[in-house]
């Protein structure tokens, strides 16, 4: 899939397709990183406590609202890193995933399951690449 400035590509020759992700992003214009987020109301609070379905839903609203404070959007997201504490929460990640990104936009991603995170209740974080068209935020 291409648009303006982005290129995903599915499979690469040679490499078996990816299931809910593309193997490659390449994209032109600026770089944006956005730190890890978790399932943190704006007070701090953990949203979702034992609930792996709140938790996605809050970590994506927190990645929306981190790539809106740099002018970018979900379709401008090249890259998603899942860290879990339990492979079974993917699901409900690519839920939440789902409901913000179009299947012919998805990001390369990677998952990796950690013995734990910043806080016990914590059942999962995110961090995304994304690129921007043309030159960035000063």
């Amino acid at each position: 899939m291409t648009d303006n400035h982005l290129t995903r590509i599915a499979a690469p020759g040679g490499v078996a397709p990816g299931t809910g992700y593309s193997h490659v992003v390449v994209g032109t214009g600026t770089f944006v990183a956005v730190s890890g987020q978790c399932a943190f109301d704006e007070q701090g609070g953990i949203v979702g406590t034992g609930d792996p379905g709140a938790q996605a839903r809050q970590v994506f609203e927190n990645l929306r609202r981190c790539l809106a404070a740099a002018g970018a959007g979900f379709d401008d997201v090249v890259k998603l890193t899942y860290f879990v504490t339990d492979v079974d929460h993917l699901d409900a990640l690519r839920s939440a995933r789902d409901a913000v990104i179009a299947p012919d936009r998805l990001p390369a991603s990677s998952a990796v399951q950690v013995a734990a995170l910043v806080h016990p209740d914590l059942l999962m974080e995110v961090e995304a690449f994304a690129v921007l068209p043309g030159p960035g935020r000063p």
